[in-house]
């Protein structure tokens, strides 16, 4: 593999208002996708992740038995064969977080990974689930209502351009999954996310940059952007963003516009930080052990 990988973030607004049909929403967004993917490519990204359950309204913001609809199996179901072939096709890895059905009805917040040649690698499944409420309109990130937490554990996947690892919205508040993707050898993670101002953007810049150092690798960082109907709960305010092992801000995203963000990762680095800092020697597990116990 060469040193030198770029990297493609899209951060989009969703176009159809959260009261048309689940097949709407997820016809015209993919439309959307599949187009800023190809700018992407065009743009010479060679990893491209989009954001958190891509196909339509951040639909958590309430709770609705019609979004069960918007669930696909993976990798069978027809979102992740269509954008296989499109990743075949321009010769990229994708990172595609899209909503999973497993068997007749169990739920969970999903990314499949697909390989440059159109293999599907594996999936991960967001392992920390949110209930909180945002503003006093009843709306907030519902999703334990639609999401059983993940059961995949940490994977690493070995794509044709780097090792890559995935940790989604939620997750990024919780370090331990951010250091077992590291110890898995991932060079890459991408967080995919869907989070409004007002709650969650005074720790946007903070807390994924201090995963990165502590890690030692690249951190890919995607929100959507604008406002979603009928619920307007809040802005998604955007500011995707690649960062690397030494906390720099290699590549940031607008606030409000649809957007291919473009960044370039240096697996050098990568070596010189890890060797720099040895935090994976110099760690202690033999003590930690406190942190797997129910207690508080």
């Amino acid at each position: 593999m060469a040193d030198s990988v770029k990297i493609g973030l899209i951060q989009a607004k969703n176009d159809v208002d959260g009261s048309e049909s689940v097949d709407l929403h997820k016809e015209k967004a993919i439309e959307k996708h599949i187009h800023l993917v190809r700018e992407a490519s065009e743009k010479g990204a060679q990893i491209v992740c989009l954001q958190e359950i891509f196909y339509g309204p951040y639909f958590c913001a309430e709770q609705n038995t019609k979004w069960y609809d918007a669930a696909e199996e993976i990798p069978e179901g027809p979102t992740t064969v269509r954008f296989q072939a499109l990743a075949r096709e321009l010769g990229i890895v994708i990172v595609l977080p899209i909503y999973e059905r497993e068997g007749i009805s169990t739920y969970y917040n999903t990314a499949a990974v697909i390989d440059a040649d159109g293999s599907y690698l594996g999936k991960y499944r967001k392992q920390h689930i949110p209930h909180v409420a945002v503003g006093d309109n009843g709306h907030g990130f519902w999703e334990k209502y639609y999401f059983k937490p993940g059961n995949l554990g940490y994977p690493v996947f070995d794509t044709a351009f780097a090792k890559i690892g995935v940790y989604i919205c939620y997750d990024r508040h919780f370090p331990e999954g951010a250091r077992l993707l590291g110890l898995n050898g991932a060079e890459i993670v991408f967080n995919p996310s869907a989070t409004v101002a007002g709650l969650s953007e005074y720790l946007w810049k903070l807390e994924q940059p201090a995963h990165a150092v502590a890690n030692g690798y690249y951190l890919g960082a995607i929100n959507r952007v604008g406002t979603e109907g009928p619920w307007n709960m809040g802005e998604f305010y955007g500011q995707s963003y690649l960062v690397d092992p030494r906390g720099n801000f290699v590549a940031v995203g607008s606030r409000d516009e649809d957007e291919v963000i473009i960044g370039d990762v240096n697996k050098k680095m990568i070596r010189e930080v890890r060797d720099t800092w040895q935090f994976y020697r110099d760690r202690r597990p033999e003590t930690y052990g406190e942190m797997t116990s129910l207690l508080p």
